[in-house]
């Protein structure tokens, strides 16, 4: 079992930038494949971007193509987003996920394991 733990979310205007992480307790981060997602009030859960076991393979969603970057270490078995230029419809609650079944990257968030408990991201106009 692995628990998920976000940081880095917070208020940045339009145009700016935040990088959030994904810290996981335990051993064997790298046999996980990551992901994160965000979740708007009133929206379902979408995902974001995803990145494999290994790092080498990542996968994002058409919002955040060119502007998002998915990257992990497993020496610090942390997975990192880095987001800029941030637009108003970005806000949101963004969660990492771990998926210990296949190499990944997964896009779909019912395959994955474990949940984070989100980061909040607002970004004002």
């Amino acid at each position: 079992q692995v628990q998920l733990v976000e940081s880095g979310g917070g208020l940045v205007q339009a145009g700016g930038s935040l990088r959030l992480s994904c810290a996981a307790s335990g051993r064997a981060f790298g046999s996980y494949a990551m992901g994160w997602f965000r979740q708007a009030p009133g929206k379902e859960r979408e995902f974001v971007a995803a990145i494999s076991r290994s790092g080498g393979r990542t996968s994002y969603a058409d919002s955040a193509k060119g502007r998002y970057t998915i990257s992990r270490d497993n020496a610090k078995n942390t997975v990192y987003l880095q987001m800029n230029s941030l637009k108003p419809e970005d806000t949101a609650v963004y969660y990492c996920a771990a998926d210990q079944t296949v190499p990944g990257p997964v896009i779909v968030p019912r395959f994955y394991d474990y949940w984070g408990q989100g980061t909040q991201v607002t970004v004002s106009f």
